[in-house]
């Protein structure tokens, strides 16, 4: 399966912010200013499950996984990432990538749907996601001036 035709579902479009297309992925930050909390989306159509994924495009999906998981806690020094593709609301494929902190409000209890969503700030909003885009695309801009 291509990206053609590919589309971000309405609520994930709704409750992100853009930061960046990896080489298979969109990745998002989710608009919930109480835990750093990123969002990987495959542009692949049709895509709810992981072995709805080619084996080549499951591959690059896991290299980004670690990619954007080493990203946001070398960013936020968190204390444990929490990585889950649950799909319950939102049947397209996505992976939520969540900083923790033992100290946070719903430690050690997971995060979805515990507590209501609290907007960022446009100016924190836009420093995390900076920051995110910066860190993400590094890998990729590098090969690419390589090549």
């Amino acid at each position: 399966m291509s990206e053609t035709g590919w589309s971000l579902h309405p609520q994930l479009h709704a409750d992100t912010a853009f930061v960046c297309d990896l080489p298979l992925s969109r990745l998002l930050v989710m608009n919930d200013a109480n835990f750093p909390w990123l969002i990987l989306v495959p542009r692949r159509v049709g895509a709810s499950e992981l072995f709805d994924l080619s084996g080549a495009d499951q591959a690059a999906l896991a290299s980004e996984i670690a990619l954007v998981s080493r990203a946001l806690k070398d960013a936020t020094r968190c204390d444990k990432l929490n990585v889950a593709a649950i799909g319950n609301v939102v049947p397209q494929l996505h992976i939520h990538i969540v900083a923790r902190f033992t100290g946070d409000a719903l430690w050690p209890k997971p995060v979805w749907g515990a507590a209501p969503p609290r907007a960022y700030d446009p100016a924190a909003l836009e420093r995390f996601v900076t920051a995110m885009r910066v860190r993400a695309a590094r890998p990729f801009s590098r090969n690419r001036q390589q090549s």
